[in-house]
């Protein structure tokens, strides 16, 4: 009977170790998720009173799709916390179940056969010899291991118990997984709505937005790669931003004979980042930067890996120098941020903005696929690479 107990509970043992490393995983992963969901949520509140405090059209507009894009990212942020919470559950009523079925089947065994060598007829004991004795054993065994199999019973019990509150658990949690998937649907279908009367309003500068768009695809055509179209499109950033800076024509001198001055100069474009520096999507980072992939190519952003359809942002405030298809990296955006400062988001399925459009912290860029979505992330500070991981905030 201790061989019984023994083996039972190493059984049980063994049951509720085995997920235990990876339900940990499952619980950072929820941690880590709470956390984005929060943090993007306190964005959009901040968002929204920009969108209000905001005088100017354009930039009310502006701040109310970023604040809609940050409820967004709560929603996804959310719904993996929420799927994380229910992978949890699901393991520990894996584990829950594997340690009933371990109790209850050696006790069952044990009973059954206690109970039939209890019932034994007494007529056997003078068939055969030695019976009597084996039975007074048999009784003397059964009134010592009755209170070990009460105490098993009521193990047993608490497992019960402990199924159905797991079972209660999971019914929630299912719950607020499909309360965060429809309020994301309800967000998305907002933002949608404000992207196409944005659409709708910029018609009347259609022909300047036209031009620079084919400005922008006949650079990416003679771009031998993504960074040949970097350099350019940051060359020409530099010259813009120079010819900002020119100083304007001599005013007219105030009274005869007087010497006209020049006025000064405009700032050169601030040489960092004002609003810091955001991820595009709310993941886990695959590939840091400087790692080489079995290509062989060192990685000069960061690659994330996503949920499907995931809201891709601005990291942080610029105007879009590049957006359209790129070979080999799906649908890219290149923000150029001033002073030589450029950002490339790249394997992007969708797009929600085009070439000239001014875009601030958070704004909506675009969407990640659905088949296993990664985003990749590269600030450029004149053509080199810079350490994401050091401005991100």
């Amino acid at each position: 009977m201790r061989l019984v107990l023994t083996a039972l509970a190493v059984a049980a043992g063994c049951a509720a170790i085995a997920p235990a490393q990876t339900i940990d995983a499952e619980r950072q992963r929820m941690a880590e998720a709470k956390a984005a969901s929060a943090a993007a949520t306190d964005r959009s509140a901040q968002l929204e009173r920009q969108s209000r405090q905001e005088r100017d059209e354009a930039a009310r507009t502006r701040a109310s799709e970023a604040a809609v894009a940050a409820r967004i990212q709560a929603a996804e942020a959310d719904i993996a916390a929420a799927q994380a919470r229910v992978a949890i559950i699901e393991r520990m009523r894996r584990a829950q179940r594997a340690r009933l079925a371990a109790r209850q089947g050696p006790i069952v065994r044990l009973v059954a056969a206690l109970q039939m060598m209890a019932r034994r007829p007494p007529a056997m004991a003078v068939v055969q010899p030695g019976s009597l004795t084996d039975m007074v054993h048999v009784r003397a065994m059964l009134a010592t291991m009755l209170p070990v199999v009460a105490t098993q019973t009521r193990a047993l019990r608490a497992e019960i118990d402990a199924g159905k509150r797991l079972r209660a658990s999971a019914g929630h949690a299912l719950a607020t997984l499909e309360r965060g998937q429809q309020r994301l649907v309800a967000e998305r279908l907002a933002l949608s709505r404000m992207e196409a009367a944005q659409r709708r309003r910029a018609i009347a500068l259609s022909d300047d937005a036209a031009f620079e768009s084919d400005r922008a695809i006949a650079l990416g055509e003679k771009a031998r790669d993504i960074g040949d179209l970097m350099d350019a499109l940051g060359q020409q950033a530099n010259r813009r931003a120079a010819l900002i800076t020119l100083p304007g024509p001599l005013p007219r001198p105030a009274r005869p004979g007087a010497v006209a001055t020049p006025g000064a100069a405009d700032a050169p474009a601030a040489q960092t980042l004002r609003a810091g520096y955001r991820m595009p999507v709310i993941g886990e980072v695959v590939t840091g930067m400087g790692e080489i992939s079995a290509a062989g190519v060192r990685a000069r952003g960061l690659t994330i890996a996503t949920r499907p359809d995931a809201q891709v942002i601005a990291p942080s405030e610029g105007r879009i120098a590049f957006a359209g298809p790129y070979r080999g990296f799906g649908r890219i955006a290149i923000i150029d941020h001033g002073g030589g400062l450029t950002t490339l988001i790249t394997n992007m399925e969708q797009l929600s903005v085009k070439v000239g459009d001014t875009v601030d912290q958070g704004s909506p860029v675009g969407r990640a696929g659905r088949d296993r979505p990664t985003i990749t992330v590269e600030l450029r500070r004149d053509g080199q690479p810079v350490d994401i991981t050091r401005l991100i905030g």
